[in-house]
């Protein structure tokens, strides 16, 4: 009985808050302590974080980072779209010079928050690496 109770609070002290790993991810710093810097290019993650050595290597944020910003920049350009058409008759030209720009900055401005976000979550998580468990057999490429 006091081995499950000790268990159980190692497991309560150890467990990481998502929610802050995002946030200090969202502003591309690292999860852990929230000082070296996320990315060494515009979404090129660092290996290691030059504060806590913190192994980036093993980070999966692939496609989720892009879809995201699709769904948020969308509902943002559509809705002003169509509140624009509502007050103003502007022709389909000047539409187009108005939403391509602001669509193409609006993807740019977010997607690298929207990747050290998905990154912090990874490692509050303890996703693909993050745990550092070790590894299984299975995932062998031998």
């Amino acid at each position: 009985m006091a081995a499950d109770w000790k268990n159980a609070t190692e497991e309560q002290s150890d467990k990481r808050d998502i929610a802050k790993a995002m946030k200090r991810g969202w502003f591309c710093r690292c999860p852990n302590c929230g000082e070296g810097k996320l990315f060494r290019a515009f979404l090129k993650p660092v290996d290691h974080c030059a504060v806590c050595n913190e192994d980036y290597t093993h980070q999966r944020a692939d496609d989720l980072p892009a879809y995201l910003s699709i769904v948020i920049v969308g509902h943002i350009v559509i809705g002003g779209f169509m509140m624009t058409d509502m007050v103003w008759t502007l022709s389909n030209w000047t539409h187009l010079a108005i939403w391509t720009p602001i669509t193409v900055l609006l993807a740019l401005a977010t997607i690298q928050p929207i990747k050290g976000a998905v990154i912090g979550l990874q490692w509050a998580a303890r996703m693909h690496g993050f745990g550092h468990a070790e590894p299984r057999p299975e995932d062998s490429l031998e």
